[in-house]
This record gives C-alpha cells, sequence and structure tokens, in this order.
C-alpha cells in the first residue's frame, strides 16, 4: 500500500463528496423548514385578522341595519332642564325617533337635545331602505 498523498485522496473522495452532499441538504432542509414556518406565521397571523374584523364588523351589526345605541345624559329630568338622548345606527339609509326631536340622519354617533315636560318614551327607527328595520326605546322621566 503506497502513502502516496493522491492516492489517499482519491480513496477519500467519495466519502467526502458524501458528506458535502449530506450536509447541503442538511442546510437546504433547515431553510425550508424556516421559510416554512414564516409562511405559516404568516397565514396564521392573517386568519386572526380577519377573525377580529369579523368581531368588529359583527358588533356594528355586520351586514343588517342595527340600533347601536338609544340613551339621555339623565332618566329623570324636572321641568325646564335639558339633556341629550344619543343615537348610533348602523348600515341604516334613514333614521326618524317618536316624538320627533329635530333634523336626523344616519350617524354612528350623535347627541341632540330634548326637553321633555312630561314622562317620555322615545324611540329611534333605522331603516335601511331596502325594508329591513330595527328599533330601539328609552324612557326620560319627568317628575311631576
Amino acid at each position: 500500500m503506497s502513502n502516496d498523498p493522491v492516492s489517499v485522496v482519491r480513496k477519500l473522495l467519495p466519502f467526502t463528496a458524501a458528506a458535502v452532499i449530506i450536509m447541503a441538504l442538511y442546510v437546504a432542509w433547515i431553510f425550508f423548514s424556516r421559510w416554512q414556518a414564516g409562511r405559516d406565521a404568516e397565514r396564521a397571523q392573517a386568519e386572526a385578522r380577519v377573525a377580529e374584523a369579523q368581531k368588529v364588523l359583527d358588533a356594528y351589526g355586520g351586514n343588517k341595519v342595527t340600533v347601536l345605541n338609544l340613551s339621555a345624559s339623565k332618566g329623570a329630568l324636572r321641568r325646564g332642564e335639558t339633556a341629550q338622548l344619543c343615537y348610533g345606527v348602523s348600515n341604516a339609509k334613514s333614521v326618524k325617533i317618536e316624538p320627533p326631536v329635530g333634523d336626523l340622519w344616519p350617524s354612528m354617533y350623535r347627541c341632540l337635545d330634548i326637553s321633555p315636560t312630561k314622562d317620555t318614551t322615545y324611540t329611534i327607527t333605522a331603516d335601511d331602505g331596502q325594508g329591513h328595520t330595527d328599533t330601539k326605546s328609552i324612557e326620560v322621566k319627568v317628575p311631576k
């Protein structure tokens, strides 16, 4: 057997080539798995954003006409006092409040001054212009 450096290299070359190929495959697998994990994380974040957006849409009535709120700044008034009647609607084309309280239009949040002289129940009706409505009521007391 000769100890010629060229013959030693020739004997080790197949093993070295196999080791280099295995290392290249290992590095490729690491890059691929990290790329795949990043892609999965981006997909999960996108799904979470869609779910959060759906929650917000549902909270504001989704695609249907919804009265979001109807409230009075005071539940009881003395004669001559004023309070604010606030309302909010979603997906409405028109809004009306009975008894009438002034000019109205669809709004997410709007307040009007009221000054009832007796116990009054205010009823808001939101209409989407396609035959769908939503209604809410609130009572404001005026003690005698």
